[in-house]
């Protein structure tokens, strides 16, 4: 069997383990981490953030110098701690968010990193907990309620998720990254017919994010339309990449044929 390439197993990293949470930013694929969205005066995008490992140990070290110098300084703890949980480093990126918060404890958009940060490291209960007091009910955050959704999805509580998806979409219809961990959220329950249905609608949204294709994929797989699906996985990539994602998607769909009910892909905090 063909080895997914790097780039290739960053794709496809929302289809590996259930206890892991791949925490992706909407056309930048990273095995762990980001956020799509206003951070402060920083805008997290596509174009202005960093690919490939080497430019993430860069912006760590750029990152890490200035928090360094300034400890307090929130827009700098964001960016360096969103570089060392793309290259692995979840605990110290927690570590970092915790002591900043410590100075700014009501800045909204803080609590926000600092709750996916938790999530990405497994504390689920605490990651909850962080978020619920990034927004409040009279001003929500649609990107908040999707990452509480995704943390109540893992914790198994996925009724309670759904609706938090649900009041997202009111406020960001048809949004990709909600429309995706809703159709997740319908897998981890079980319901198949649902779950494509969603994740058709969130694959067809402009600028979604291309694990939203290979979740999508997934599930279509799953449901035994195994053409279509690696037509999906190919879907607007490189042939190198379309032919490594397919390999690791015929990985996934063997393993859950074999019984291995831990390859479903967990929802993402981080839209």
């Amino acid at each position: 069997m063909r080895h997914p390439s790097l780039r290739a197993r960053r794709t496809l990293a929302s289809v590996a383990l259930a206890a892991v949470l791949a925490l992706g930013l909407a056309g930048c694929n990273t095995t762990n981490s980001d956020v799509t969205g206003s951070i402060g005066n920083v805008r997290a995008s596509a174009d202005d953030m960093p690919r490939s490992d080497a430019e993430w140990r860069q912006a760590m070290e750029a990152w890490g110098a200035k928090y360094r110098s300034d400890p307090e300084n929130v827009e700098a703890a964001i960016h360096y701690a969103r570089a060392l949980r793309a290259i692995g480093q979840r605990a110290q990126a927690v570590a970092v968010l915790e002591q900043v918060t410590i100075h700014h404890p009501h800045d909204m958009v803080l609590l926000g990193e600092y709750g996916r940060a938790l999530a990405a490291a497994g504390s689920l209960q605490q990651a909850l907990d962080v978020l619920g007091r990034a927004h409040t009910p009279d001003n929500p955050d649609w990107r908040i309620l999707n990452a509480q959704g995704a943390v109540l999805d893992q914790l198994g509580r996925h009724a309670e998720a759904q609706r938090h998806y649900t009041s997202a979409l009111k406020l960001m219809p048809d949004e990709p990254s909600v429309l995706s961990n809703l159709g997740l959220s319908y897998l981890l329950m079980k319901d198949l017919k649902r779950a494509e249905v969603t994740l058709r609608r969130a694959a067809a949204q402009p600028g979604a994010d291309p694990k939203v294709r290979q979740n999508l994929a997934l599930v279509v797989g799953l449901r035994g339309k195994f053409a279509e699906a690696e037509q999906i996985a190919r879907q607007g990539l490189p042939a190198d990449e379309a032919a490594a994602n397919v390999d690791y998607l015929r990985q996934v769909l063997a393993e859950r044929k074999r019984g291995n009910k831990s390859y479903v892909p967990p929802p993402n905090p981080g839209g």
